[in-house]
Order: structure tokens, then C-alpha cells, then sequence
């Protein structure tokens, strides 16, 4: 083996490597996106302790200057493992922290990255929607994870992004936008205009079911504009890693384009919101992880959003 390949090897090891040890440290595992692009997948599964939290893709992007983090996990044990990540491919500082909205699995591992004294950057709305359920959010972590959610907190935003925004990290531009309300009130993409890769958080599930705690009609419009966007690389906010685009897309708007079209229907037809939920999107089952669990919520949320519509 040449001195080449002996280096590829090694820094294969670095990056595939789950949950090893380096430094005494946990170091997250992380797949190299594109270049200056590293994305850790996590588990297509509920917050439980046998997963510590890690259900969430995370990641950072390594400019000339310094590293901006994408979501930092659901605990800081997570947000450790992930700046350990980042130690072993970069020494450069970490200068921003970027929350993609307010959901516990994105959000808890902030605290790890405080000693670095980045910016942390989210929606304009991100720092009220975190306050309104932080007491709910830190009862559920501690009674879901036990003892892995230790030291675990919410950081707010100390750089808020309204419509569109640019960080510069070095030779390397990252575009910010935050969105009509879809999953959330407070959803924000990151795009790296070098690489054309977009991190687009829960705007884009894969494989996982999509979860509406936000807008079904908010969230189809948004899919529209994300179409056009047409990036060459995908870190969506769970499944697979760059997965086929736009297919990903396509399938995650057929599953909300039909479920607004059967509650309209339902509710046109005078069903009550039990009656929807025990027959809407049942032929579904099959397509999605994680259906039993989020299905009935969606069509809840539909149900509530287009009872009263005009």
C-alpha cells in the first residue's frame, strides 16, 4: 500500500468509524457528503435509551475558515460525539452552530459547542417556538433517555435569519432560508453554493414518514419552491444520505398531497376527526417507517387546519 492509499484508508477509518474512541472521546460517525460536507445518519426510530437519542441527521461543513454545524442531536453526549467528529477531520474552529427548527432531536446537543463561543443561528421564530415547549421538551428527554440526557439544555439563537441570509466561512458561502410554516413554524435549509448541497432539516423525510406539526397546505408550497432549488447533493432531516432527487421529493409530496385531498373529503362528507383518523391513508402502511406512530397525528393536523377552510 502506497503512502496515498494508506491515507485514504486512514481517513476512511476517521469518518465510517461509529462510536469509536479518540482522545478519550466518542467520536459520531460521519459520511463525507460532498466536499467540506460531512452528515452523520441517524436512526430511523423514537427517542429510546438504547439509541441515546441519535434519530436525527446531523453534520457540519468545513470552510477555509472555520466550521459551521448543522443540527448538533438530541442530547449533548450526541453534540459532543459530533464536535469530536468534527476534531478529526478539522482543527479549524467551529464559528456557527445552524438549527434547521426547534425539535428536541435537532436541538439538545447545542450545549456541546458553547465553549467554542459560535453563533448559534436559527429561524426568527426559532427562539419563541423553543421557549413555548421547553418545559415539555426537558420532561420527555429526561423520562424518554434517563440518565443519556445529562446536561442536556436548549441554546436559543443569538443570529436569527428572516426570509434569506449568507454565512461566510471561508472560500465557501453558505445560503440560509427559512420558510412558510410546514413541519414547523420555524423551518430553516442550509444550502453550500460550492458544493450545491442542501441540508433542508425535516423539510425532507426519507422513507420515514413525514411529521406535520406545522402546515400540510405550508409544507406542499415550500416543496414547490425546493423543487426549483434542484441541488446536486441531499442531507435531508432523517433517512438516507443524499438520496435520489428528485424522487425523495416526490414521494414525500404524494403522501401530503393525498392527505389534504382524503380530509377534504372526509370533512365535505361530514366524517368527524375520529372517523377521518380510522380511515384516512391506511393503504400507506406499507410505504413508511415509523407509520403507526405518526400517521393518525397527521391526519389530525390536517383535519385541524382544513376544517375551517374557505
Amino acid at each position: 500500500m502506497n503512502v496515498a492509499s494508506a491515507w485514504h484508508f486512514v481517513a476512511f477509518l476517521i469518518l465510517f468509524a461509529s462510536a469509536t474512541i479518540a482522545r478519550g472521546e466518542t467520536v459520531l460517525s460521519v459520511t463525507r457528503i460532498a466536499p467540506g460536507n460531512y452528515a452523520h445518519r441517524g436512526h430511523d426510530d423514537v427517542a429510546t435509551r438504547e439509541n441515546g437519542g441519535d434519530i436525527a441527521n446531523v453534520g457540519f461543513i468545513v470552510g477555509a475558515r472555520c466550521v459551521a454545524v448543522i443540527d448538533t442531536g438530541g442530547t449533548l453526549a450526541e453534540g459532543r460525539a459530533l464536535r469530536a467528529a468534527i476534531r478529526a477531520v478539522t482543527p479549524l474552529p467551529v464559528c456557527y452552530v445552524i438549527n434547521t427548527h426547534m425539535h428536541p432531536d435537532h436541538i439538545f446537543g447545542n450545549a456541546a459547542f458553547k465553549a467554542d463561543h459560535p453563533q448559534f443561528v436559527g429561524s426568527a421564530k426559532l427562539a419563541q417556538a423553543e421557549a413555548s415547549r421547553a418545559d415539555n421538551y426537558m420532561r420527555a428527554l429526561n423520562r424518554e433517555l434517563g440518565s443519556a440526557a445529562a446536561g442536556s439544555e436548549i441554546v436559543a439563537p443569538t443570529r436569527t435569519i428572516d426570509g434569506t441570509g449568507t454565512l461566510d466561512i471561508g472560500g465557501r458561502t453558505l445560503t440560509l432560508r427559512t420558510w412558510k410554516t410546514a413541519h414547523t413554524n420555524n423551518d430553516l435549509t442550509v444550502y453550500d453554493e460550492k458544493t450545491g448541497t442542501l441540508w433542508t432539516g425535516d423539510l425532507l423525510f426519507v422513507r420515514c414518514i413525514p411529521v406535520i406539526d406545522g402546515s400540510v397546505l405550508g409544507w406542499l408550497d415550500d416543496i414547490a419552491h425546493i423543487r426549483q432549488m434542484n441541488p446536486r447533493h441531499v442531507v435531508p432531516g432523517h433517512g438516507p444520505l443524499d438520496p435520489p432527487w428528485p424522487q425523495s421529493l416526490d414521494a414525500e409530496a404524494r403522501y401530503l398531497a393525498d392527505l389534504a385531498r382524503d380530509v377534504r373529503a372526509a370533512i365535505k362528507r361530514g366524517e368527524t376527526i375520529r372517523q377521518a383518523v380510522d380511515s384516512i391513508g391506511l393503504d400507506e402502511k406499507d410505504k413508511w417507517l415509523l407509520f403507526d406512530l405518526y400517521h393518525r397525528r397527521n391526519v389530525t393536523a390536517a383535519y385541524a387546519e382544513l376544517e375551517w377552510e374557505q
